[in-house]
């Protein structure tokens, strides 16, 4: 299996991105775990799975695993990369993203001087 990932740093946490709107990612505990696993895989803190929005009124959905391959419902360094990432990689065009993820729907803006909030 071959994925194209981004690996990104927010404020001393280390993500793998995934895009799986663009390609196809079957995210399963043990594919997590193999890719954070610093010494045979990728290496990072945590694992961002961009997916379709999964309601009418987000333009995205995002899923977080950690190292050991469990799902958790929310980090703010990784929502950060997160808005980067679909901002740099032309996925939006708003610096106003609406995100459904397991914590609920989540509100981000890029400002003008590059911050998201």
């Amino acid at each position: 299996m071959s994925l194209i990932f981004s690996k990104m740093h927010g404020l001393g946490n280390d993500f793998v991105v995934l895009d799986a709107i663009s390609q196809h990612v079957n995210m399963t505990a043990t594919l997590a775990q193999a890719l954070a696993d610093r010494r045979f895989g990728v290496g990072c803190d945590q694992i961002l799975l961009i997916e379709n929005p999964s309601t009418q009124d987000d333009e995205f959905s995002y899923r977080i695993f950690n190292q050991d391959g469990s799902e958790v419902s929310q980090c703010g360094n990784g929502a950060r990369c997160f808005a980067k990432y679909v901002s740099e990689k032309g996925l939006t065009q708003s610096s106003r993203i609406s995100v459904s993820t397991l914590a609920g729907k989540l509100e981000l803006v890029i400002e003008e001087n590059g911050l998201i909030t």
